[in-house]
């Protein structure tokens, strides 16, 4: 099977634009709208509804039109990828999981699968562009004013305008190898901004190696590029590949790439705006509060100051945008299709693992429901803990819930019905106690140290059970094809074959969520 081919890396944000509108998922909004808090309050609108991606063509304060909620589906996430359903991120995630662990091929089949993949990384390899698109317009001095870009201020608490979907880009100082990754950027000046991100990330470890050589860090941040490279950029998984790499395995071919004007370092070339400039090791300013994604202020941390000293753009560039908040949100939308990609990675390092979801209701990663193949006691205790220490993004998750593999972990009544009528909360409820933890995360008694809790809602066997279950309720198969064959006789095709609105049965989460929340402020 070959690497899926989500389409050329050389497309840029423009051509999905193009392809949403086509397929009447984009929304152009010619009336002008303030960049301060009211763009963020009409998206979160639309954003809530399923609705389509937004274009605002007339920003106050900004000649540049803003894009938003371009991935705020899971279709649009999949359609950025050149995909057609969530299913096949599954197909991508197995071929992924080859390079994760590779391990020697047993056949024929299997050696015909890793040469594939192999050649797929060949083919992956970046392209350079030698007249890139982003470097149509370069300004400098006085001609540089961040105050030119349309900065969204999405919470009414929020310090500051903010850069939420660029590229941050740097690399190692003594290596020389890239990261990308998106972080959140503050505006501070008229040509500064702080940068926010945690120590453990790629950036962080280059500033520490450039401080301890003595040198600035060079940092560049691409805006403005297709939803592709965000999500290359967004998928933490411990492959040692370079995020460009990772993006042109992604997509099929080699991302092309261009040299900055003033650093050493390398931006897509369809990029609609670039920053460039330098972190000094030590110099740092204030950073925040802003709304995140656990739905409250996040507090105020010193954050390195990025200068910068060179801005490169396309000819009239389009900016790109999101926000943070409860979900649902874009990142909330990423993180769903992350999960499918995750899926069969996870499976190799645990093998018992039938499924699992990161419920977006959760934040995507807070709470964990894995599906499980059991075949011995104790064994969900055992995947849970494998769980938390598979991947880095699972480190954080709180509460891990285990069920059995005819459980649906996508349908919370049939989880909610495995918690109910399998769980003994003196058993199957196992508790780590002051693990290191995320700082957003208020509930913790201490930030950055918290406790984790999973939950065994299997099918209790052997010792860890001390008297009979009874039967479970079932019909036999051939009955049920009985009734399949005269569903039309009966006169209830018009019922339909699929999944019923959650509705009918009493769930309105979100509804629920938001009184919740009225009533806690």
């Amino acid at each position: 099977m070959p690497l899926l081919r989500p389409g050329p890396a050389s497309q840029d944000m423009r051509d999905f634009l193009a392809l949403l509108e086509q397929r009447g998922q984009l929304r152009r909004i010619s009336a002008p709208v303030d960049p301060d808090l009211e763009l963020a309050a009409i998206t979160d609108r639309v954003l809530g509804l399923g609705g389509p991606a937004l274009l605002f063509e007339n920003v106050i304060g900004s000649s540049m039109p803003v894009a938003v909620n371009l991935m705020g589906t899971l279709e649009r996430v999949v359609w950025s990828m050149g995909l057609d359903n969530a299913q096949q991120l599954e197909d991508l995630g197995t071929r992924l999981a080859l390079l994760q662990q590779p391990r020697p091929p047993k056949g024929l089949q299997e050696t015909r699968q890793f040469a594939s993949v192999f050649w797929d990384l060949i083919k992956a390899r970046p392209d350079l562009d030698l007249t890139p698109p982003c470097h149509q317009q370069v300004l400098r001095g006085d001609a540089l004013n961040l105050d030119n870009l349309p900065l969204i201020r999405p919470w009414p608490g929020d310090a500051s305008g903010v850069i939420t979907l660029g590229l941050v880009i740097t690399k190692d100082p003594e290596t020389g190898v890239p990261n990308v990754g998106v972080y959140r950027l503050q505006r501070q000046s008229p040509k500064t901004m702080t940068v926010h991100w945690l120590s453990v990330r790629g950036g962080a470890r280059h500033l520490r190696k450039a401080a301890a050589m003595g040198q600035k860090l060079e940092v560049a941040i691409a805006i403005g590029v297709h939803p592709l490279l965000i999500m290359a950029a967004a998928t933490p998984i411990p492959v040692q590949l370079s995020e460009w790499l990772f993006a042109g395995l992604y997509a099929g071919e080699g991302v092309r790439l261009t040299g900055c004007k003033t650093l050493d370092l390398k931006v897509p070339s369809h990029s609609e705006v670039v920053l460039e400039g330098t972190i000094t090791p030590g110099e740092e300013l204030e950073d925040g509060p802003f709304g995140d994604h656990m739905g409250f202020y996040g507090g105020v941390e010193s954050s390195p100051l990025v200068r910068f000293h060179c801005v490169t753009q396309r000819r009239d560039p389009i900016f790109l945008t999101t926000f943070s908040g409860r979900p649902p949100k874009e990142e909330a939308m990423l993180a769903i299709a992350l999960n499918r990609i995750y899926t069969p990675i996870l499976r190799q390092q645990v093998p018992e693992i039938v499924d699992f979801f990161l419920p977006m209701e959760a934040l995507s990663y807070k709470l964990a429901v894995i599906a499980i193949d059991k075949s011995y006691p104790g064994q969900a205790k055992r995947a849970a803990m494998a769980f938390w220490s598979a991947l880095p993004q699972f480190t954080y998750t709180k509460f891990v819930v285990v069920v059995d593999a005819n459980i649906n972990v996508r349908d919370p009544r049939q989880v909610v019905w495995a918690i109910a009528a399998q769980v003994d909360p003196q058993r199957d409820l196992f508790v780590l106690e002051n693990t290191p933890f995320d700082s957003l995360d208020f509930a913790s008694e201490h930030l950055g140290l918290g406790g984790r809790m999973a939950i065994d809602a299997t099918t209790k066997i052997g010792p860890e059970k001390r008297h009979e279950w009874g039967e479970p309720l079932s019909r036999d198969a051939d009955l049920e094809s009985r009734v399949d064959a005269r569903w039309q006789e009966l006169g209830l095709e018009d019922l339909g074959s699929e999944e019923p609105d959650p509705s009918l049965f009493g769930y309105v989460m979100e509804s629920l969520c938001r009184h919740a929340m009225v009533k806690k402020t």
